[in-house]
């Protein structure tokens, strides 16, 4: 089999791909382990996969795309957070570190993934690389607010220097894949397109086993802790990507409202580990790692959350 043929057949099984990287992120802890310090450069790269199957002319948009995405972006980053936050301290919760993961994660970036989830939910997926750019460019206003409110966290420079080292990386792999593409297939065909397919959802179950480095151990010594964060997880990311893409879909968004759902629930929520304390931190590692089950999952549910589909 060709390069090319060995790609193409990657597209085809993507999603199972994704399930076997979360198996041997889960049972291969030092594979994980080892596989970890390398988790940034493969974003980039995955990033890059992204923009040279868009092309930047796509990803770019009209004015119109722009203003959506400006407006998407502060509601699910900045107004979601916050009124989240309100109700949480009505209720008193703000202590508990679910309150707090559960905001962070409100007030965080979309993945770098998202674009790769979108193409193998049948979504479009230029609306979910426009959300990663601009999202991670406003993360000051909408995260800053939030992280002040948490009790113990406070809104540090770590989170900013943080930021800007991802909107670099952002930058550098997109618009490398956007110069590649110009270069060498300005015109790409559905096989080409269907190869850079391939591609991501191989690098992206490479990267998941080294997302997963925290959850084996926890699974052999304290499983029911490691359910409980589970099922947060999912509860989580589910949720927020069948209400996003409801109230989208019904607000006449087609196909893209199941994109901006895949966003909504799917935040770059390591982006904060700089500035949390311990108290935080421990638990949040564990739900990192569980977070990353119904991430690569998504395409499988995607059916049920987002059925106004792509052509």
């Amino acid at each position: 089999m060709t390069g090319g043929g060995l790609l193409r057949l990657a597209a085809r099984h993507g999603r199972l791909l994704l399930i076997l990287g979360l198996l041997a992120g889960a049972s291969l802890p030092d594979l994980a382990r080892d596989i970890a310090p390398w988790l940034g450069p493969m974003a980039a790269a995955l990033i890059g996969l992204a923009a040279f199957r868009i092309g930047l002319s796509r990803a770019v948009g009209a004015l119109s795309d722009l203003v959506l995405t400006l407006r998407i972006a502060l509601a699910l980053q900045f107004l979601l957070p916050l009124t989240a936050l309100g109700c949480l301290w009505a209720a008193g919760l703000l202590h508990r570190p679910e309150a707090a993961i559960a905001l962070l994660v409100m007030s965080a970036p979309p993945v770098g993934m998202g674009p790769g989830l979108a193409v193998l939910s049948g979504l479009p997926p230029e609306p979910a690389l426009r959300q990663l750019v601009l999202g991670t460019a406003l993360l000051p206003l909408t995260a800053l607010p939030v992280l002040a409110a948490l009790p113990g966290v406070g809104a540090g420079t770590g989170v900013l220097i943080a930021e800007g080292r991802l909107l670099a990386t952002i930058l550098l792999g997109a618009g490398a894949g956007f110069a590649l593409r110009a270069l060498l297939l300005p015109e790409a065909r559905e096989p080409q397109i269907r190869a850079a397919d391939g591609a991501g959802a191989m690098l992206g179950a490479v990267i998941v086993i080294g997302l997963m480095a925290e959850v084996g151990p926890v699974l052999v010594s304290d499983p029911l802790r490691l359910g409980y964060w589970l099922a947060f997880a999912f509860a989580l990311n589910l949720g927020l990507q069948a209400a996003t893409s409801a109230v989208l879909r019904a607000r006449g968004a087609g196909a893209e409202a199941g994109t901006f759902g895949i966003v909504a629930g799917n935040r770059n929520v390591l982006l904060f580990l700089v500035a949390l304390p311990p108290e935080v931190f421990a638990p949040l590692m564990v739900f990192v790692g569980c977070y990353q089950v119904p991430m690569y999952l998504t395409p499988l549910f995607a059916r049920g959350l987002h059925r106004a589909r792509a052509a």
